[in-house]
């Protein structure tokens, strides 16, 4: 088995190598930061292009995810569309897509920073949802117990036979669990930053992702006694 199981709550839940979160008893596939439409939200504001196919492969990559699990529910933590225009200019094929993956299933859009009105795509939208206990919102809450949440688009570095290796990474301890970005082309904010050190307790671990998910203590550049805290700084 590629995925690694948590402990949140006392609710076991699956970090899969591709960046999505999967709840087995409750049927549900959590994913974050799609940021579809980003490569036309660029260009729209500053001309600079970027691949045009961002969207295609993070849209394959989730509709294999969907059937691998069989999902009954599926939940975008925020920042799904890179802006609200981008959600309304999407191309035709990409609208198709996005409607085949949710047919048939339930289907919640959690608002994010980037996004803060509901989609032009059906399923709800919401702010914030709560599950059994567990509260999923974009942003982390410092104050929370028992949060899943996504924004940052953690990334975790490793040093392996000589060669510097980083990837996105699922971020855990206790408390929460912050997703790595699941959209391609999204850039990503290590994990050593003390945006993320400041959130995580010392005994967090990385989830990095990849062909099997890969669990490690989360690399810090100074143990947390010695960080000054600072409120998380928004990201993505």
């Amino acid at each position: 088995m590629n995925s690694f199981t948590v402990a949140l709550l006392d609710h076991q839940l699956q970090a899969r190598p591709s960046g999505a979160l999967w709840w087995p008893a409750r049927r549900t596939l959590i994913v974050a930061d799609l940021h579809l439409g980003k490569p036309a939200r660029i260009a729209r504001r500053s001309g600079e292009t970027l691949p045009p196919y961002a969207a295609a492969e993070t849209l394959d990559r989730l509709e294999r995810e969907v059937a691998t699990t069989r999902a009954h529910c599926v939940v975008s933590l925020g920042d799904g569309f890179d802006d609200d225009r981008a959600a309304l200019d999407l191309p035709g094929d990409t609208r198709a897509a996005i409607e085949q993956i949710m047919a048939g299933r339930d289907w919640i859009w959690i608002r994010g920073n980037h996004d803060p009105a509901p989609p032009p795509f059906g399923g709800n939208s919401t702010a914030e949802l709560e599950i059994d206990g567990l509260l999923l919102r974009h942003i982390a809450d410092p104050s929370a117990t028992g949060e899943i949440s996504a924004h940052y688009h953690p990334k975790a570095r490793l040093s392996l036979r000589g060669t510097s290796l980083s990837r996105p990474a699922f971020l855990v301890d206790r408390a929460r669990v912050i997703l790595p970005a699941f959209g391609a082309y999204t850039g990503g904010l290590d994990c050593c930053d003390p945006a993320l050190t400041w959130l995580m307790a010392p005994d967090a671990i990385a989830i990095l992702t990849g062909k099997k998910a890969l669990p490690v203590p989360m690399p810090r550049d100074a143990p947390a006694a010695q960080l000054t805290p600072a409120p998380p700084r928004r990201f993505g």
